[in-house]
């Protein structure tokens, strides 16, 4: 993985980590960085859950791809807020 592809994965992370964020009710006591973390995870499994279904190579904005990876960053977050929150209180 070169420098820009290390960088643009970072920049697509923190793009669908934050929407993520946002659409998810309720406030998330977690970190930037791990937002960063689950919007990467979001996106790459995304991406996967879109090519397994054959709708991943597409020409252009995939806004179905993207989708899935939002609604994947949703529940990640939900998942990363309650694991952190409970870590964080002991």
């Amino acid at each position: 993985m070169g420098f820009s592809s290390f960088v643009g994965a970072l920049f697509v992370g923190l793009v669908i980590g934050v929407l993520g964020r946002l659409i998810r009710p309720g406030k998330q006591d977690i970190p930037i960085w791990l937002t960063i973390v689950v919007g990467i995870l979001a996106a790459f499994l995304g991406t996967l859950v879109a090519d397994a279904a054959g709708i991943g190579d597409t020409r252009g904005f995939d806004w179905i791809e993207f989708l899935i990876q939002l609604a994947l960053s949703v529940v990640g977050v939900g998942i990363a807020a309650g694991a952190y929150g409970r870590r964080s209180l002991h």
